[in-house]
């Protein structure tokens, strides 16, 4: 039988993702948004490609939680951008409510899921999540580690002119301006980033100026496209994280995860390297920082933790 991946919001990352698992055949899929007829239009338009792409899956779109029922996988993309003139706790405010019914959702119809989180702020959104839903915390992540390091390594490949497939390199700590990029840890065809400064291939201004433009990745797209945000990385991203855990693959992704005294750090959501397979979270991968790197790390911690302070005083159900 095939699996069930449940998309909850079908705007442009949730039709974009319905495509991609559709062209890998990998399940099933049920576009959920509490407007019904744009899931059902944007499902039936993909299920008309599957004898052009040659895929056999069964795509369906709905409004109703009860056609979701025991969905293997849920990616949620549910909830709205930041907008000019919204400040951070409004849009904290509005998602929050949105996560709550969505949270109540899917501990109704499926307890089970596998549960990849995408809506923004993305770490206090994904412990808010676990926090309403009561799922088990290495069953409920945050997709945003995968994304920011692929925005890495492109403008490092594009950079040094060298294929993406030949660097290595991934990101640590919150979602967006508090990433830690894990310069240490960066190979460019098995040379170490500072070689190649070294080398002068690449100058320790440009790199930095690189990790900057990683930081605001998503504002660039949102400066170049006007109205929305980015969707086609962040679908790539969270499709990744439910093919590994489908296919049992305990591939090493860099994920938003409930940490319980890894990276010193307690009872908070936050992007480091883990192992995900048949069982959700199978491990957490514990990597030697530099000083500089774990006072970024910390920085990072600290401001998730004020922005789910912010959001305890929005909701006392989160207390």
């Amino acid at each position: 039988m095939k699996k069930k991946i449940t998309l909850i919001g079908a705007g442009q990352i949730g039709g974009t993702l319905a495509h991609l698992i559709a062209l890998k055949d990998l399940a099933d899929v049920v576009l959920f948004d509490v407007a019904a007829g744009i899931a059902k239009g944007k499902a039936l338009d993909i299920a008309q490609s599957s004898p052009v792409n040659g895929f056999n899956v069964n795509l369906s779109g709905t409004d109703n939680y009860e056609d979701t029922k025991d969905s293997d996988v849920i990616i949620i993309t549910a909830g709205v951008p930041r907008k000019p003139g919204m400040t951070r706790d409004d849009l904290l405010g509005i998602n929050l409510k949105i996560i709550k019914q969505v949270a109540d959702g899917i501990k109704k119809t499926s307890p089970n899921a596998f549960v990849i989180c995408i809506t923004n702020p993305l770490d206090v959104i994904v412990m808010a999540l676990q926090k309403y839903s009561g799922l088990p915390k290495n069953k409920v992540v945050g997709m945003a580690g995968i994304l920011d390091s692929s925005r890495f390594i492109y403008f490092l490949s594009q950079e040094l002119k060298v294929p993406v497939q030949k660097i290595k390199s991934f990101v640590l700590g919150g979602h967006g301006d508090s990433m830690v990029a894990m310069l240490g840890a960066t190979e460019i065809e098995g040379k170490k980033i500072n070689q190649l400064i070294e080398e002068g291939k690449i100058s320790k201004e440009k790199l930095d100026q690189i990790v900057e433009r990683t930081k605001q990745g998503g504002a660039e797209i949102v400066k170049y496209l006007e109205k929305g945000s980015a969707f086609y990385a962040p679908a790539a991203s969270g499709v990744e994280m439910a093919e590994s855990y489908l296919k049992d693959s305990k591939r090493q992704l860099p994920c938003a995860v409930y940490l319980d005294g890894e990276y010193n750090t307690k009872d908070i959501y936050a992007g480091v390297p883990a192992i995900i397979g048949s069982k959700g979270i199978e491990k957490i991968v514990e990597i030697e920082l530099s000083s500089k790197e774990r006072e970024h790390f910390e920085k990072s911690i600290e401001s998730v933790k004020e922005l789910f302070n912010a959001a305890q005083k929005i909701d006392a159900d989160l207390k």
